[in-house]
């Protein structure tokens, strides 16, 4: 959900409804209009007023996601700090300085992870130096949309379902000190969904594709039209500079990709810490903004695997008023 996916009119709408809105902060700011403009200066002032947006629309429970990976993630956590968001939730990496960032305040911590031993890096890493825990985990499955946290290998062998890493991460938040919320994520797009694992001992789920078809997404009307006309054999893997695999919808730009085409550009920002761009096939930050833009012969959208399932553009509340009717219908009967 990040380049300017998820923004302030998403992340209010569904905090307005109760849930927890996300603001994703990754490429918010302007820079293709601004070519000489200071990256950092402006990534930061973006977010900044993202979030006061959608401070102005709602007062209910609101986060920023930032991820690890970007350059300038110590500047984007404190603007998260001045600004006094509710949660942050970090992944991409291992954010294993991120309390050092947030000290002093109140705001819960949310990291991301895709294994047991991801999280038991960082919580003895948080005990060891800043005497605290997590205070919640998100664990993604490879159904999940955009990048993904394993290598394009593992992702295409026999890899753990998120039902067995799920079940191997509260064997171990069962044994903290302080009991820590688990949340599911990756392909979970229905309530049958979240009443399946929350029975399997999640205590909730994150949910991104089924969000992107709403009136309140920030993103270009293009861009729900290529879920509304994907089928389930158009989601696809790519290889990203960032150098993880994202998940995302096939398209004449995606096969162009695949055929190993090279669009060389000029880097002024290096916004990943993992990105060379001397040898990088395409500058990922230009093509999900193009995206976000509905430029989609010149990018491609990410998506979780269940991106084909979505038929209809409605309201938040209309869909998370759906959600419950589905989640209310089978919550007593759910098999494991």
């Amino acid at each position: 959900m990040g380049v300017r996916v998820s923004r302030a009119m998403l992340a209010a709408a569904v905090a307005k409804e109760g849930c927890a809105g996300t603001i994703a902060s990754v490429g918010l700011a302007q820079y293709e209009t601004h070519p000489d403009a200071d990256f950092t200066t402006m990534n930061r002032e973006a977010l900044r007023q993202e979030i006061r947006t959608a401070r102005q629309l709602t007062d209910g429970v609101l986060g920023v996601n930032v991820m690890v990976a970007v350059t300038d993630y110590e500047s984007l956590i404190r603007i998260c700090v001045e600004e006094q968001v509710d949660l942050i939730i970090s992944g991409a990496g291992l954010p294993l300085q991120l309390p050092a960032y947030t000290e002093g305040t109140d705001i819960q911590l949310v990291p991301i992870v895709s294994s047991v031993r991801s999280l038991k890096i960082i919580c003895r890493k948080w005990a060891r130096n800043f005497n605290r825990i997590p205070d919640g985990v998100i664990i993604e499955g490879t159904k999940a949309g955009g990048h993904l946290g394993y290598r394009i290998e593992e992702i295409e062998s026999d890899m753990p379902s998120l039902e067995k890493t799920l079940a191997d991460v509260l064997q171990f938040t069962r044994s903290l000190s302080v009991q820590i919320p688990v949340i599911a994520a990756g392909g979970i797009f229905s309530g049958e969904d979240i009443a399946y694992f929350m029975k399997l001992g999640a205590s909730g789920v994150q949910m991104g594709t089924r969000f992107v078809c709403t009136e309140e997404c920030d993103v270009h009307e293009n861009f729900k039209k290529a879920y509304l006309n994907a089928k389930s054999s158009d989601l696809a893997l790519v290889k990203s500079p960032v150098g993880l695999p994202g998940k995302v919808i096939k398209n004449a730009f995606v096969e162009k990709l695949n055929e190993g085409q090279r669009l060389p550009f000029k880097c002024k920002f290096q916004c990943l810490k993992t990105c060379n761009p001397a040898t990088a096939p395409y500058c990922i930050a230009n093509v999900l903004a193009k995206a976000a833009e509905g430029k989609m012969d010149e990018a491609f959208a990410f998506a979780g695997s269940n991106a084909w399932r979505c038929n209809e553009i409605i309201s938040v509340k209309q869909l998370i008023n759906k959600i419950e009717q589905e989640y209310r219908h089978v919550s007593h009967d759910v098999t494991i």
